[in-house]
């Protein structure tokens, strides 16, 4: 029977007090023989039987033991739970990279829904989702109360049709109104482009495509910078990556690193640890590198961050993780559905479990807020702008310099401007470059 481990944070949790009158014989029989595993299940047989025959309508058997069985595991943890054979089918689609949806990964906290984080180029990152945010209507129908599975499942629609999400946000006064059509969210697991001779390495989910998306298109961008004495590192941006497949992790940290552990699980029986270590070769061949994490970094992005945290690898900017430090294996089932029960946790090569802790940053830099477009500042106009000396008639020219010394010197105070505009786009990003320009400028011979 195949299973396969993921490290993702989305997860379901059930806290539903359910007020109801029970028969008398049932609870004289549970009260007076002493409990025994063979007494539950008779006395689970016993309600399933009264439940069939005696219920007000009529029900449907096998979605009632559907819902006992996911009862039984999601009271277990939050990402324990029992997949029926269409989202058992689902996630197998996902894994692979592309299916139906708004493209959020989502949990739940207090009875309603959290957002871990939006994917990127999603319709829900095109309408503004935020992780961090709690949605508490979907179509004006409350969440209170739903298990994980059945507000999905309202959130789920044909391609191409409208939902209205209401959105609670941390800093925002009053809950509002997003609107997003639902899409086929086909994921690139791994974008890379050049910023100011910095490769960005964008990983959104570990799906199967993640290390070959990122094989591929760091070999581009260093072949497109003329070879790798051309590139002064590498940012691996992590932030709003809810995790996925545990094997990805692996292979993305051992990526970057020529020995030593990676991971290690360790599940309730001592022998069933597993450790999990790098082999040789390094794809950047140790050139200096910024880890990006926030809020919305999740379990395989924390395994990632954390090894190369911990083996002094790459640096890590931004802010605290999610903190999800448990592994998932899923068991194909019977039917057709399978079974994702959390059977291990994990650590990173220090030997540090972040459950619920997180990785900490070694710089911690917050994304600014975004300004509303009403209060974006208009750049000034040429008339306005500081003057200098070159702007002056008859100024004396430069005498020191040929001209292309003089080009140069441009040339680098224009990429210098390009730097201060992506500061006010992405200020996380910009931080983590300027690092590594720091890096290369103590580097003799650069």
């Amino acid at each position: 029977m195949k299973r396969f481990f993921i490290a993702a944070a989305g997860g379901i949790a059930t806290g539903v007090l359910i007020s109801t009158q029970v028969a008398a014989p049932l609870l004289a029989q549970e009260n007076v023989r002493p409990s025994s595993v063979y007494e539950q299940l008779d006395l689970f047989g016993d309600i399933f039987e009264r439940i069939r025959s005696q219920y007000v309508e009529q029900v449907d058997e096998a979605k009632l033991i559907e819902a006992a069985i996911d009862g039984m595991l999601t009271s277990l943890d939050p990402h324990s739970s029992y997949l029926s054979p269409s989202d058992a089918s689902a996630m197998r689609v996902q894994t692979r990279g592309e299916f139906g949806g708004l493209g959020i990964e989502v949990t739940q906290e207090e009875g309603f829904v959290k957002v871990v984080s939006p994917m990127d180029g999603t319709p829900a990152d095109d309408a503004g989702v935020e992780a961090g945010d709690f949605i508490t209507y979907v179509d004006g129908e409350s969440l209170l109360g739903l298990t994980l599975d059945d507000a999905v499942e309202l959130m789920r629609g044909p391609v191409g049709s409208e939902i209205i999400i209401t959105v609670v946000r941390e800093g925002v006064a009053e809950p509002f109104d997003i609107s997003i059509i639902r899409d086929t969210i086909k994921l690139t697991a791994v974008r890379a482009r050049t910023e100011s001779k910095t490769i960005v390495l964008r990983v959104t989910t570990f799906n199967d495509q993640t290390y070959p998306n990122l094989q591929e298109g760091l070999a581009k961008e260093i072949e497109a910078a003329g070879g790798l004495d051309n590139v002064t590192g590498v940012v691996l941006d992590l932030r709003n990556n809810p995790g996925g497949l545990l094997t990805q992790a692996i292979k993305v940290s051992d990526a970057f690193l020529e020995k030593g552990e990676i991971v290690s699980t360790r599940g309730r029986n001592p022998e069933d640890g597993e450790r999990y270590n790098a082999t040789p070769g390094d794809l950047i061949k140790g050139k200096p590198m910024v880890v990006l994490i926030n809020g919305g970094s999740a379990s395989a992005s924390e395994i990632v961050a954390g090894a190369l945290q911990d083996h002094r690898r790459s640096i890590v900017v931004g802010t605290k993780s999610f903190g999800k430090g448990s592994v998932q294996t899923v068991m194909p089932l019977r039917g057709d559905g399978a079974m994702r029960l959390t059977t291990a946790r994990y650590y990173t090569p220090s030997g540090r479990s972040i459950q619920s802790l997180g990785i900490s940053p070694d710089i911690v830099v917050a994304q600014p807020p975004r300004r509303p477009e009403a209060e974006e500042v208009e750049e000034p106009s040429a008339a306005r702008r500081s003057r200098s000396e070159a702007d002056l008639r008859g100024a004396l020219s430069n005498d020191s310099l040929t001209e292309d010394e003089i080009r140069q010197i441009e040339a680098d105070r224009t990429k210098a401007e390009e730097a201060a505009k992506l500061r006010t786009e992405d200020y996380q990003l910009a931080y983590a470059i300027d690092i590594l320009k720091g890096f290369m400028a103590l580097t003799p011979g650069k």
